[in-house]
């Protein structure tokens, strides 16, 4: 029965977008594979899904972890022989800094996990999505030549020139493969590089996971 279920394996699950991403996916029926680093959130979400009596596998993990994302694959493939899903909604939000000032660690943290560890994310998930006709989504983020925005511009644009090249090689074959670009949302993300900005004028999370799934996914 488990095999026959659909999977969807979202990415930065515990809050903002991931999470709303999850609780509606759930409500349409997929087995949720929940991947993020912060374990409360990821709790927090599974309480929601199972008091609806929805499933979720739940995974603390974070995602520069090749090991981890490896195994997390391996396991997917034994549960459930391939992935139906895929929404990578993690991101990195690094300091705002001008170029002179850019500090060494906040970049290579960024790049690792906006830029590198989508890289893994295509090459693992490709099989799995591929053997069960899947779609994979990935959110994009453009602030490129915004000042301040050096590190996560740059890391962004890395990661949306992947999935460009994934989404061509993949035009005619399977799996499907969308850049999505969400509304302005009041995440954490969105709050460390708009301090202090009016919440009420920006779409919900909520909202923008409603329209990403009513556009791309039956």
């Amino acid at each position: 029965m488990e095999q026959n279920q659909k999977t969807a394996l979202v990415t930065g699950a515990s809050r903002g977008l991931g999470y709303a991403t999850a609780l509606q996916l759930a409500d349409k029926g997929y087995h949720i594979i929940a991947l993020a680093r912060t374990v409360g959130g990821l709790e927090e979400l599974a309480d929601l899904i199972e008091a609806k009596g929805q499933a979720i596998t739940l995974v603390p993990l974070d995602i520069t972890d090749e090991g981890g994302l490896q195994r997390l694959c391996l396991n997917i493939f034994e549960r459930w022989k391939g992935l139906d899903l895929l929404v990578h909604c993690a991101v990195q939000a690094p300091p705002l800094t001008p170029m002179d000032a850019l500090v060494d660690k906040d970049y290579d943290k960024t790049m690792a996990v906006n830029a590198r560890a989508t890289a893994r994310i295509i090459t693992l998930t490709e099989p799995l999505l591929r053997v069960a006709d899947g779609t994979a989504i990935f959110i994009d983020d453009i602030h490129d030549g915004e000042k301040f925005f050096a590190s996560y511009a740059a890391s962004k644009a890395a990661a949306r020139s992947m999935v460009q090249s994934y989404q061509a090689e993949t035009a005619k074959l399977k799996p499907r493969v969308i850049l999505h670009q969400p509304a302005p949302m009041p995440t954490a993300t969105r709050a460390r590089f708009h301090p202090g900005e009016d919440k009420s004028k920006l779409s919900s999370a909520e909202d923008e996971a409603k329209r990403m799934i009513d556009a791309y996914i039956n």
